[in-house]
């Protein structure tokens, strides 16, 4: 997995948020940075060989900037103190269903992924995609696998209409399905893997079950209309 230096790195970002302390300590950042795209070309290289969806992507693909987008935010603190790795068939078009992982020193680290909060016209075509092959879904997250590393979808607040989207009667067998407005499922990482030279099989463990689901999304992302 990563360093601790690089754990350690994002600990004394938290506490001196700002740029007079990075610019001091710039070089650590490189060293952060060289640790951080290592284990991004380890996990994309294991998942490569699991979804070959994802066979044209580098590193730098699969990564974000440091420097947060503050214009309009309440917060200025001007970078983040986790780490994000974001494999998906799109590249850097987030529109995509992927694989998700995130890694904060502090705690909260998680690996998953789906399709998050989609724009409107991703939306339809997923609940469409949905009403029309509601047993593929069903299937899908039914499947002994995906229950025993996620549950169920993620229900986070506002993700889910509690009445049925318009275009869509109560009573169709899918509704449930098509209440959601974000599609998710994530799992909780131990703090301890993250330096745990076997916690990449972990990572990788947890984000393969995801594959049937992302399959489904992204089928329904391609399609036209």
């Amino acid at each position: 997995m990563l360093s601790q230096e690089t754990l350690n790195f994002y600990r004394e970002l938290r506490k001196n948020n700002h740029k007079e302390w990075f610019d001091k300590n710039r070089k650590w950042y490189e060293e952060v940075k060289k640790d951080y795209l290592r284990f991004t070309a380890e996990l994309l290289t294991r998942m490569q060989a699991v979804d070959l969806s994802l066979g044209h992507l580098a590193p730098k693909d699969c990564v974000f900037r440091i420097n947060r987008d503050i214009r309009f935010s309440a917060d200025k603190t001007p970078y983040k103190t986790h780490l994000g790795i974001f494999m998906t068939p799109g590249g850097r078009n987030l529109d995509y269903a992927g694989y998700y992982v995130h890694i904060d020193e502090e705690g909260g680290s998680f690996a998953g992924g789906g399709c998050y909060r989609p724009q409107a016209i991703i939306l339809k075509k997923i609940r469409r995609e949905i009403a029309n092959f509601y047993e593929d879904l069903e299937e899908i997250v039914g499947d002994r696998a995906f229950k025993k590393t996620y549950g169920e979808f993620d229900r986070e607040e506002g993700a889910v209409l509690s009445r049925p989207p318009k275009g869509f009667d109560a009573d169709n067998p899918a509704i449930e399905f098509l209440k959601f407005k974000s599609f998710t499922a994530t799992r909780e990482l131990d703090a301890k893997i993250l330096t745990d030279p076997k916690g990449l099989d972990t990572v990788v463990d947890i984000l393969k079950d995801l594959k049937p689901l992302n399959d489904f999304l992204n089928r329904a992302i391609r399609t036209e209309g």
